[in-house]
């Protein structure tokens, strides 16, 4: 019994050790595997790097031997047309006929009635108001009695001078007398019809701020009591800063855009102002404008006076436009011996007006500006044309 035990922990020995040996050989085969790919990476990397030293060497040597990769740009061909600069203003709609109601006598007076309300029509000479007229019509009441009564001795003193009795003085002296009560007469109805209050104009009463037992005077504060707008014979009107004073001249073209109505008139400057606001520096232009239903004093316009104009002009995008060093210049695109290169071009500009701008010299017509993919070009890059 112990001989089996002896031999059988003998065999597990052996076994053991076997085992053993077997794995320190895979543990050794791995490593050398490891090493070796260490070893050929680094090889690798070594020769990157030498074809790539060999590789500028020759580009330096023959720069031929390696091919230009084109760049893709879009190009337009330069046309002339017409180029126009205009001066971009915000204004407002007026109205030519617009009448402030104020009293006659400049005092104005208790109202009494009042005959139109906010948003009537109302025709030239109309009455719309009447004021308190108590005390003109006791006065004339009193001076037709006076003047009653002046005739009466008159018309005594005339017979009187008929059959030769009294003086010539005591006749001149009663004609007076009636001639000053006709005057006095004449002068309080005359200040008595100052207390019915007519319209200037034919229109709209736009504002109507006054009501029965209200002081008429006119204004209240700064705001006037009545205001009789006629929107037949509108305006535009703006203020224009004052360097552009040599610019913008009376008849010189207008184009006026109300956003709200979406709409767009074209007109001249029929005014210009010939002072300076020393507030705004600027200087007051107007425009007329037709009558419409969509056209309301006070509107908001967008108003665009013409002080630049030329025909035939060449304009690009005012983004193709670059500086370097000795000044301003674009990039064209020009075939030669086949292929087609980027050309810098010098050139001289004029007036910018949205997203153009004039170029006055150093391009011709013909010519193919690069409108895209510029960025980063430089002079004799080789370009390819996208299509749509």
């Amino acid at each position: 019994m112990k001989n089996i035990v002896k031999i059988a922990l003998f065999s597990g020995s052996i076994f053991l050790a076997s085992c053993g040996a077997k794995t320190d050989e895979g543990k050794s085969g791995l490593t050398e595997k490891k090493t070796k790919l260490e070893e050929l990476k680094k090889q690798q990397a070594a020769l990157t790097t030498d074809i790539a030293t060999l590789q500028a060497e020759i580009e330096k040597l023959d720069p031929s031997a390696k091919p230009e990769k084109p760049k893709l740009v879009s190009v337009a061909k330069i046309t002339p047309e017409s180029f126009t600069h205009y001066i971009d203003l915000q204004g407002s709609i007026d109205a030519e006929d617009i009448s402030y109601i104020a009293p006659r006598n400049g005092q104005g007076g208790l109202v009494k009635q009042i005959f139109i309300k906010k948003g009537d029509f109302v025709k030239k000479g109309q009455s719309i108001l009447k004021l308190d007229d108590a005390i003109y019509l006791k006065n004339l009441k009193q001076a037709e009695t006076q003047l009653t009564y002046a005739q009466d001795l008159y018309r005594r003193q005339k017979n009187l001078w008929d059959q030769q009795i009294g003086t010539e003085l005591q006749l001149v002296q009663a004609k007076q007398n009636v001639d000053q009560m006709e005057d006095q007469i004449a002068t309080i109805k005359e200040q008595w019809s100052m207390t019915n209050i007519y319209s200037d104009v034919s229109g709209i009463a736009d504002e109507v701020n006054v009501r029965v037992g209200e002081l008429f005077t006119g204004y209240m504060g700064q705001t006037p009591q009545i205001k009789i707008v006629n929107n037949s014979r509108l305006k535009v009107t703006a203020q224009v800063p004052e360097n552009y004073l040599d610019r913008v001249k009376t008849g010189g073209n207008m184009i006026v855009t109300l956003p709200d109505a979406g709409t767009t008139f074209n007109t001249t400057i029929s005014l210009s102002g010939k002072s300076i606001d020393p507030n705004s520096r600027s200087f007051y232009v107007e425009g007329k404008l037709p009558s419409g239903k969509n056209l309301r004093p006070n509107q908001v316009a967008l108003v665009k006076i013409q002080d630049y104009a030329a025909a035939n002009a060449i304009s690009v995008p005012v983004n193709t436009l670059q500086t370097d060093e000795k000044g301003k210049f674009v990039l064209v695109a020009a075939t030669e011996n086949g292929k087609l290169f980027a050309r810098k071009k010098p050139v001289t500009i004029g007036q910018l007006y949205d997203d153009k701008i004039e170029i006055t010299s150093g391009l011709q017509a013909g010519e193919q500006i690069i409108t895209e993919g510029f960025q980063g070009l430089y002079d004799g890059q080789l370009l390819l044309v996208a299509t749509n």
